[in-house]
C-alpha cells in the first residue's frame, strides 16, 4: 500500500510509526522496541521509507494529534503531511482523541482495504467533514499542507497482521506476506510461539 501511495500521490517519503501504547487497542503481545525492529527490516530497501519511533520515546497513549503536532514542528508549516488510513479506521475517527484538529495538521488519504465494506452510514459528523474536505484533485494535496481528505484507490491485497499473527501461531510461515528478514526476526526471537 505504502509503495503504490508513493508513487500515485507522488509523496517524497513514508514514514512508519509504530505505537507505543494504541488507545483504541488492547496493548501489544509483541514489544515497541521488537515492532520497530520488525519494521525497520521490512522497510530497509526502500529509500522512500523512513521509521519514525517518536511515539515510542513518548510516554502514556500515542494519540495520533500529538504526533502531527510533533511532526508538524519538526519539519514546518511549509511541508504537506498525509495521514494514510484505511476507510475502516476513518469510520471510527470520531472516537480518536481531538479529532477535529487533524486537518489542521495533515491531509487525510484514506484507502478501502480489501473485502471492506462500510457495515454501516457515516457518523453524520463524520459525512460533514469528508463532504467538506474532500477532494479528488491529488494537486490539492501539494498545493496546501493539510486540510483536504482525499480517497485513493490502490490494489486489494487481503493482507492483515491479524492474519499474519495467526499463520505463525499454527506454526506456518508467511511467505511471500511479508519480507523474509522479518520472518528469520520474529523466528529468531520466538516473538509469536
Amino acid at each position: 500500500m505504502a509503495q503504490e501511495l508513493v508513487e500515485a500521490l507522488n509523496l517524497d517519503e513514508v514514514r512508519f510509526i509504530p505505537s507505543a501504547n494504541p488507545p483504541h487497542k488492547a496493548a501489544p503481545a509483541v514489544s515497541a522496541e521488537h515492532r520497530a525492529q520488525m519494521v525497520q527490516l521490512a522497510i530497509e530497501n526502500n529509500p522512500l521509507f523512513k521509521l519514525d519511533t517518536r511515539e515510542l520515546k513518548r510516554t502514556g497513549a500515542s494519540y495520533t494529534i500529538d504526533t502531527l503536532i510533533s511532526l508538524r514542528n519538526e519539519l514546518g508549516h511549509d511541508v504537506a503531511l498525509c495521514l494514510m488510513m484505511g476507510t475502516d479506521a476513518f469510520t471510527k475517527l470520531h472516537t480518536w482523541h481531538r479529532w477535529q484538529e487533524l486537518l489542521n495538521f495533515c491531509h487525510l488519504v484514506l484507502v478501502q482495504r480489501p473485502n471492506s465494506s462500510p457495515k454501516q452510514p457515516l457518523e453524520k459528523m463524520l459525512d460533514s467533514l469528508l463532504h467538506e474536505h474532500y477532494t479528488e484533485d491529488i494537486e490539492d494535496l501539494s498545493a496546501k499542507t493539510a486540510g483536504y481528505i482525499h480517497m485513493q484507490t490502490i490494489t486489494a491485497l487481503d493482507i492483515s497482521s491479524t492474519a499474519i499473527r495467526a499463520t505463525f501461531y499454527k506454526k506456518i510461515l508467511p511467505h511471500y506476506l511479508m519480507p523474509e528478514a522479518v520472518i528469520d526476526y520474529i523466528q529468531s526471537n520466538q516473538l509469536y510461539d
